[in-house]
Parts: C-alpha cells; structure tokens; sequence
C-alpha cells in the first residue's frame, strides 16, 4: 500500500505530424504532406501506441487531453470520433475532461467546427500568429487574416467559445503599433484565451539561417510590455509567461505540465512523463518517454511504444523549477516536494539567492518577479546539477 504523496493528475498528449507546409520559424515535429494523408491508419497507431502504455497509468484517471502538431485540423472529425472511443476502452478518461485541438484556420472547413465538438472536442487552440496579411506571408503561413475571423465566427457558434488564440509579436519588421493592432484584432474575436509570444530563431530553422528583420531587444520588450496592458484591460490576465485568459479559463492540460504533473505522449515524436506509486520503501521514481520522430518509423514501431527513461534525481530540481517558474503565482514549497520527493532545502538557497538579486520572491508562493520574468532562462539555469552530480545520478 502507498504511504507516499499522491500521485499528480495525469494528462493525454497526442501528436500529428504533417503540416500542408512547414513554416520558417518552426522547430516542431512537422513534415509537409506530400501524398495523401494516412488517416485511418495515423489513428490506428495512435490507439496501438496508448494501448501499450495504459499499464503504466492503470486506475488513473486521465484529465485533458491534447491533439498538437503538425496540424491536427487535417484530421476529419469522424477520424478524431474513431480515436476518442479506442482511448475511452483503454484508459479512464475523466467526464470532464479538457479536450483541445489545435487547428490551422485554413485547414478547417466550414462547418466542421460543429462536427469537432460532437466528436468530443470542447476546446480549441487557434493558430493565428497575427492579423496583417504580409506579416503571415513573411512568416510562411498559407492562411489569411479573413481565415482566423471565419473560423472565430464559427466557433462561438458551435458552442466552443472557450478557444485560444496563438499570437506572435517581434515580427519580421513589425512595429508596436503593428504588434498592438494584432492584439486589438485578436481581441475583438473573443477568445477566452491568448497565448501571445515573442517570435525567436531556433537552431535548424530556415528563419536560423536565414534571419528576417527583426526589432531589436527594446522594442520587443516594449511590445511585450504594451501588449499585456492591453490584454488585462480586456479582462485577459497573464498567469504564465506566454499566457493570458478570462477568468476560469486558464489551460488545464498546460497548467498540467507547469506544475510537473504526469502525461502521456503518444504519436511521431511526442514525448510523455510518468511518476511511479512512492511506498515506505521507495523514493518517487520519475520516467520520460520519447517516440521516433519521422512518421514512417514511428509507423513501424507505434505498436512496440516508446523508449523510457528513468529521471536521474539529480535533474528533478531542475526539471520541476523549468516549469513551475513560468507560473506568475509560482509554486508552493510543498509541491516542489510532492512531484520530485525531495525536501525544499535542496532549492531553498538558490531561489534566495535570486530573492536577493530581485529576480525571484516570496509571499505565500515563490515567484518570479517581473523582472524575473524577463531572464527567465538565466533564473532556470541556476537549478542545473553540477556536472559531478549529474553524472553520478545517471
């Protein structure tokens, strides 16, 4: 029997491969569709893939569930329909359950939205980036502004008003005004949730080697800055770094991962994290699962599921404070320790150490500041093992 901390709360991750195109600045696991999209069989992977990896979570109860990518939107509802009912007969899929799709506005046609949310679909995150159609042009998207004002018009009336909308600000050559206009744009669809982030180059991108004209350091501060005035004013309330949403409607399945709770991953390329049942005699075991990336491999190996790995313990510190301090309100002490088993001393010096540089503090949880939030990389960092350790722990 257990006597350890309760397990966390677990989530579904399900990832889609294929985008109709890849997009410049995208370091995800997308593959432009060349031929014609193997849906049944995507879907019949999928199911195999969480199949085998139900054991590990036997008796939990599944909270949310995500279909991400790539571009999940080129899946007909009726697919998404087949892969909702093979889960339920696998895993305990609570009632309530937070169900998000992410769509590209211009991969959805109309009317499907209906058809989504009969499927089981009860939210979704849109991905509109901006709002000026040479900013979308530059950015190697293939939707237009009209797409994201079609698709907001036919979500509220297919009762899933509760959507994200994804915006990028520091754009090719964008300006504030330019950066704000997007915001007022997105704003005006009524989503109940924004999640606005600063466009950057990651290693591998044609936009890495090939860099467009971006606004330098000041003015993409001052876009950020602007722009989260904007959103509070309209009752969007940032509660994580890159987030903002109405009132009780903050992402559950994200909030999951930001305070290092459990999930699944199955698809080309999705990764997953399981904490093992604590006893008397046994610590909390933390394993991360990774698929193979490129769709025909992943075809041919879905039924096997994914390569585990044990967490060293020496990484969970770091690993937990990656996520807990993109939070605005922080964490709590005792979470720290119900999702990594370990005492609060071992992160107690370096967060007052940043309390005393004034980028972290402490008034009920520990936090961020704001200017914290600005380097949060550097905050994270200061978490990482030592090499010695590291390599001990392996």
């Amino acid at each position: 029997m257990s006597t350890g901390p309760p397990l966390p709360p677990l989530a579904l991750y399900l990832h889609f491969p294929w985008c109709v195109r890849k997009c410049p600045y995208c370091d995800f696991n997308s593959h432009t569709l060349r031929d014609t999209l193997p849906e049944q069989r995507y879907v019949e992977a999928l199911l195999a893939d969480v199949a085998i990896q139900a054991p590990r979570v036997a008796g939990r109860e599944v909270h949310s569930i995500f279909l991400g990518g790539g571009t999940p939107s080129l899946f007909a509802p009726d697919a998404l329909g087949r892969l909702f009912e093979g889960i339920r007969n696998v895993l305990n899929i609570a009632v309530d359950a937070e169900v998000t799709l992410e769509a590209n506005p211009a991969t959805v046609e109309r009317g499907r939205f209906a058809e989504y949310r009969a499927a089981g679909i009860n939210r979704v995150s849109l991905g509109a980036q901006s709002f000026d159609g040479e900013t979308l042009k530059a950015l190697g998207r293939i939707h237009q502004p009209s797409d994201v004002l079609r698709a907001a018009e036919e979500l509220h009336a297919s009762d899933l008003a509760n959507f994200n909308l994804d915006l990028m600000y520091a754009l090719p050559d964008q300006t504030l005004a330019g950066a704000l206009a997007d915001v007022t744009n997105a704003l005006a669809l009524a989503p109940a949730h924004v999640s606005h982030y600063q466009l950057t180059l990651e290693p591998g991108t044609l936009f890495a080697a090939r860099p467009p004209p971006l606004p330098d350091e000041d003015l993409a501060w001052s876009m950020q800055v602007e722009c989260q005035v904007l959103l509070a004013a309209h009752g969007h309330e940032q509660y994580e770094v890159s987030a903002y949403a109405r009132a009780g409607r903050t992402c559950r399945h994200n909030l999951n991962y930001w305070r290092f709770g459990d999930y699944l991953g199955a698809g080309a390329g999705a990764h997953g994290k399981v904490t093992q049942d604590a006893t008397a005699n046994a610590g909390i075991t933390i394993e991360r699962s990774t698929h193979l990336r490129e769709p025909r491999r992943y075809f041919a190996g879905a039924a096997e599921g994914p390569q585990w790995r044990q967490v060293p313990a020496a990484d969970l510190p770091f690993e937990f404070m990656m996520n807990a301090l993109r939070l605005k309100q922080g964490f709590d002490p005792d979470l720290f320790t119900q999702r990594t088993g370990q005492p609060f001393d071992v992160i107690a010096a370096p967060l007052q150490q940043l309390a005393a540089q004034g980028l972290a503090e402490w008034d009920g949880q520990w936090h961020a500041t704001p200017r914290g939030f600005q380097y949060l990389n550097e905050l994270v960092a200061g978490f990482l093992p030592s090499p010695k350790i590291a390599n001990s722990g392996a």
